[in-house]
């Protein structure tokens, strides 16, 4: 019996495809604002947004490809590329979040003349912006890595409007250049943990790292209790995409299991074991069952 892996992902194209069309708008405003200003800051945010609006643009693409059916060169679809997205999109905020620490002690020294009033235009128009992509992808925002990785890139977006805001308001009041350095230190300490969290979850999936919430000792530990099964090797678990981890390993049972029909019904409480019995629920689970008498012939050192 085949599975169809490729629908199973969570569909949140439409609020990635809002947030993008969204963070496309401040782009381009943002982008007349630094021509027309000549603001150095704004210029600089408007690179940030373009960054995210690519970010959000490679999202909304694997979100597209996830929904591919599987085939029989490609077994999983490509649920696989929204972690490939979202690996991406936080090596790229990563990067976003170590340039504005290092540009913004640069410019505590040398601040540059930064046009109050104008900044405080754009700086609202792509908050109003943001906060509308924020609720948009809200609902959302922890159903995938790429979903969480396209909230964080809006919410980054957002956190640079208050703080261009915020700058515009110090400077327009005091004439204190630096508040534009202190907003971009600000939003560059809370960028970079964000990013680097999910810079780790994404690596782990892509390294084959078990899935987190689910502990491989008590998973052997409910299958070795199970009536006449014998010995548990070889046992692996991984994180697909989202949502889709898969177990697989050597069960050991009692010879006689083979003769009087007995491994059918091993096999239905192996998988009902994972299906169940813990708080990640393991729904593609493959198991090996083996004759006590098999491991003579086994080759390959046991996990």
């Amino acid at each position: 019996m085949s599975h169809d892996h490729g629908h199973g992902a969570p569909d949140h194209r439409g609020r990635l495809a809002v947030a993008f069309g969204l963070t496309a708008t401040v782009l381009a405003a943002q982008a007349v604002g630094a021509l027309l200003t000549g603001s150095l800051a704004l210029l600089v945010d408007t690179a940030h947004v373009l960054t995210d609006a690519a970010g959000l643009g490679m999202a909304l693409v694997a979100a597209h490809l996830s929904r591919r059916a599987a085939t029989s060169r490609r077994t999983w679809g490509y649920r696989r590329a929204e972690v490939l997205a979202a690996l991406a999109q936080s090596a790229v905020l990563l990067a976003v979040g170590v340039y504005v620490l290092v540009e913004g002690v640069r410019r505590l020294a040398e601040p540059p003349e930064v046009p109050s009033t104008e900044l405080l235009v754009f700086g609202a128009v792509g908050l109003v912006a943001n906060v509308a992509a924020i609720a948009v992808l809200a609902g959302g925002r922890r159903a995938t890595f790429n979903t969480r990785a396209a909230f964080l890139e809006v919410l980054n977006d957002a956190l640079g409007s208050v703080g261009v805001i915020a700058a515009a308001v110090v400077i327009a009041a005091t004439g204190w250049q630096q508040a534009d350095a202190v907003a971009g230190l600000l939003i560059g300490v809370l960028i970079v943990p964000r990013a680097f969290r999910l810079l780790r979850e994404t690596a782990a999936v892509l390294l084959e790292s078990t899935p987190p919430g689910l502990d491989l000792d008590a998973v052997r530990g409910h299958l070795l209790a199970l009536e006449h099964v014998r010995e548990v090797h070889d046992l692996h678990a991984t994180l697909v995409a989202t949502g889709l981890p898969v177990v697989t390993a050597h069960v050991v049972v009692d010879d006689a299991c083979f003769g009087d029909g007995h491994t059918a019904r091993i096999l239905d409480q192996l998988q009902e074991c994972l299906a169940t019995h813990f708080d990640v629920s393991v729904e593609h689970s493959t198991f090996q069952i083996e004759p006590a008498s098999h491991r003579d012939h086994e080759r390959l050192g046991h996990a």
